[in-house]
């Protein structure tokens, strides 16, 4: 248990000083030791103080709190230059795969086209040819 600083001594000199026998300054000089360390004991008891947070104990959680945002936000910022770099990779490969499937659209088109046409002069011409 932490002692309140209690000069012994210099309390029944005072004592004495003012009129009180040595037996009677000791005696009041114990019994105020006691006292004051059972008021300490009584107010840890109620009052937790083993567990109340000094400002030093505040100041370093703030740093650490502080430091550890600073941390989030470092980590949150790449992240966030990786995705946008990703989006911006699937965005010019989908339009890649656009501009090919356009090119295979029209390819595929243009073949039926002239497939159809060169299907319908050749019915045309066997049918002039039976004519």
């Amino acid at each position: 248990m932490n002692a309140v600083p209690f000069d012994t001594l210099k309390f029944a000199n005072r004592l004495k000083a003012v009129g009180f026998t040595d037996e009677q300054a000791q005696a009041l000089t114990e019994l105020q030791r006691t006292a004051t360390d059972n008021t300490l004991e009584q107010a840890r008891h109620d009052y937790h103080l083993d567990d109340v947070a000094t400002k030093r104990d505040m100041k370093e959680l703030e740093t650490t709190i502080r430091h550890d945002i600073k941390t989030l936000e470092t980590d949150l910022k790449r992240e966030i230059e990786v995705l946008r770099a990703d989006t911006g990779r699937m965005i010019a490969e989908t339009n890649l795969n656009i501009s090919d499937t356009k090119a295979d659209l029209t390819r595929w088109i243009i073949g039926a086209g002239f497939l159809q046409t060169t299907l319908i002069i050749g019915v045309l011409l066997k049918i002039a040819h039976l004519i």
